[in-house]
Parts: C-alpha cells; structure tokens; sequence
C-alpha cells in the first residue's frame, strides 16, 4: 500500500475590483510537509478575465502570478521571502491580502502522490 501523505492547499484568484469581491480562480498551491513539496500551478484564462473586467491590466496579473510562482519554487531571484522554507513560503503565499491576486482560505486533504494532487486540485477548481 502506498503511503499516504496530509497536505494543505489553496486556490488562487484573480479579484480584479477588490472592492466587489468577485474573482475568478487560476491556479492552486499544494504544500505537503512530508515529503517537503511546495508547488503552484496556474491557467491564466485571458478571454475569461477579461469578460469578468474588461480594464485589467493583465501584464500585472501575469507578473503576480509569476512572482507566486518563482517564491513556490524557491527561486532565489524572486527574493528573501523564496529563501525561506517550504511552510514558510507556503503560508506568506497564503498569508490574506488586499491585491488583484489573492488566494483561498487554506484545506486539508491527503494524497499519496502531491504532483498529481497538484494536477488534479487545477483541473477540478480552475479548469473544469
């Protein structure tokens, strides 16, 4: 039998108008303490985004969602926040924020394979 492994994780949105709270989400993040993995995968689904607010700058929501990216990954270019832990990264990521990308309260689950969590987790809350 395959060991079975707790993870957290949330789903990341779009909030083009903080103000009115509507969003639209493109992407998750899985943290799983053992083994360490922290992964973010988005879809930024420009033709949707832009039906929900036509004004957005997209080029700021891509550099958003690409900054997520790099501190998930570690990537010591995206800066000090990248240089600390996976949990640690994992709960600024998550940390609650006022900006045009924003993330979901943070779930528990358990998996035995936290890659195709990750996967599955973007294909059932973003893309579907």
């Amino acid at each position: 039998m395959q060991e079975k492994f707790t993870f957290e994780y949330a789903i990341i949105r779009v909030v083009p108008r903080v103000e009115r709270e509507e969003f639209l989400n493109v992407g998750v993040i899985v943290f799983c303490k053992r083994p360490a993995f922290l992964e973010m995968k988005y879809v930024l689904d420009e033709k949707r985004i832009l039906a929900l607010y036509p004004k957005i700058d997209l080029e700021d929501v891509r550099q958003h969602l690409q900054a997520f990216e790099q501190i998930s990954k570690g990537n010591k270019e995206a800066g000090p926040i990248a240089l600390l832990d996976h949990a640690a990264r994992f709960r600024w990521l998550t940390a609650k924020r006022s900006t045009v990308v924003q993330t979901s309260a943070v779930h528990p689950g358990i998996c035995s394979d936290a890659e195709k969590t990750v996967e599955k987790l973007l294909d059932q809350l973003v893309v579907s």
